[in-house]
Formats: C-alpha cells, sequence, structure tokens
C-alpha cells in the first residue's frame, strides 16, 4: 500500500472512531453472525460415460425460411403478421385443418383478423387470434426483427414466435408454445412466464440470440416463486411435450 493511501486509511479510522464515541452505536459496525463454510460442489458417480445426445428435443438452433411470405424493402415492419400466421398454418394442416385438427379454431379465426395485425373492431377483432406484434433489434444488426404471438385454439396454449430478415427472407429464428403467463424483452432475449401445477411457483425461460448459431438459444430454463422470491433449486427439465410439437 504506498504512503498516500495508508495516511488516507488511518485518517478514515480515526473518524470512523470519533464518530463512534459521539453518536453511541448508532450507526456502529455489528457483526452478522458466523459465516458459513463454503462447500465445493461433489460430482456424482465419476464413472458414468458422458453423454453423447440431448434427452429431449427443444429445438436448439431451430430456424426456418417462411415460405411464401415476401419482405419488402427488406423491412419487416411492412410484412404482414397475419400472412405469417396463415403461412405457418398452411405448412402444418395436420394442427389446423378438420375438425380433429387441435388447433382448428385458430384456423377458423383467422377469417376474423383484419390486415396487417390484429386491427378491426367489435367481436369480430376479439377472435382474431394473432396477438400484437412487437418490433425491437433482438439481433444485434441495428434493424427491429418481429416478435410474434397467436393464440392456438381451442385450448390455452400460445404459440410465441420471432422473425428477422436474413438474405432478403423471413427467417423464424425462435419458435415456442406453452400456456403463458407474460412475455417480456429484454435486451436480445425474449423471456417467457408459464404457471406450474405448484401453487405460488412459475416457470421462467429465456432465449438469447446467438450470432454464431444465428439463432435464439434457450439459455435459462428455472422454475421461481411467483412472489419474486428468487429460483428454486433443483427444477427439473420441463417436458419434452411441452413446446406442443
Amino acid at each position: 500500500m504506498s504512503r498516500s493511501r495508508l495516511a488516507l486509511a488511518v485518517a478514515s479510522a480515526a473518524l470512523l472512531v470519533s464518530a463512534t464515541a459521539a453518536c453511541g452505536d448508532a450507526g456502529g459496525l455489528r457483526g452478522a453472525g458466523p459465516t458459513p463454510t463454503a462447500v465445493s460442489p461433489a460430482r456424482l458417480w465419476p464413472q458414468l460415460p458422458p453423454a453423447s445426445s440431448p434427452a429431449w428435443d427443444l429445438d436448439e438452433a431451430d430456424t426456418e425460411t417462411i415460405k411464401g411470405v415476401t419482405v419488402p424493402g427488406d423491412d419487416i415492419r411492412a410484412v404482414d403478421p397475419t400472412a405469417i400466421v396463415r403461412a405457418e398454418i398452411a405448412a402444418s394442416p395436420g394442427d389446423y385443418d378438420g375438425d380433429k385438427a387441435p388447433y382448428r379454431d385458430t384456423a377458423r379465426g383467422m377469417a376474423d383478423c383484419a390486415e396487417h395485425g390484429t386491427g378491426g373492431t367489435g367481436a369480430a377483432a376479439s377472435r382474431c387470434p394473432v396477438l400484437q406484434p412487437y418490433y425491437r433489434d433482438l439481433t444485434g444488426d441495428g434493424r427491429p426483427d418481429l416478435t410474434l404471438g397467436f393464440r392456438l385454439l381451442p385450448g390455452d396454449l400460445t404459440a410465441v414466435r420471432v422473425y428477422t430478415v436474413d438474405r432478403h427472407r423471413l427467417l423464424r429464428v425462435m419458435s415456442w408454445e406453452d400456456a403463458v403467463s407474460a412475455v417480456e424483452l429484454a435486451g436480445r432475449s425474449v423471456i417467457i412466464r408459464s404457471p406450474s401445477d405448484l401453487a405460488g411457483y412459475e416457470y421462467r425461460l429465456q432465449w438469447t440470440w446467438d450470432a454464431e448459431q444465428k439463432a435464439m438459444l434457450l439459455t435459462h430454463d428455472e422454475m421461481l416463486r411467483s412472489d419474486g422470491r428468487g429460483p428454486v433449486p433443483g427444477k427439473p427439465a420441463p417436458s419434452p411435450s411441452a413446446s406442443g410439437r
């Protein structure tokens, strides 16, 4: 320690003692009690061979070019969100077409959607399954990307998608379906909160843009107390059917 720093430390200590003597115990330093002993992680079953493949398919780095949807002037705001949903419906007829299709009412509800999003008024607008689109730069290229949601009907699932423009094409870089409590955008991330079967708890999943993979990767998966008291250690991994695929 240099002499100047030593002199400053001594003067600060003297001032603290003087202030404590003048004010009694008010504001004085107090012990916080014994500190727990740090315990290092214990590796279990070191003889197990490393896993060579994931247990469940969570669609890591899942991207797809949306066929039949153009991007005028590479401006994603010029793309009709309802056209994107209609393209997805057309690409998966088994999910949407027919009386026994799991999301048949989503396809039927598209007739009530106004052009360029959820516009329109009255009862027809409320029946449109497409939710309000949001535009924010999630990929870091300085241009807005599209976060789009639509309801999967009948039922209480919501599909959440993120799209960007890549080489004049509309590219889906994130896809998820779940019972959704809330969706948030933070920095380069999309955060989805979903209810848990345990009262007072919720799931929090976060996708973050990865420039190397050119996709949004699932970077956080945790269970939280819904009162905001923090994560719950040891939350089991989500069911492989959680994405609805």
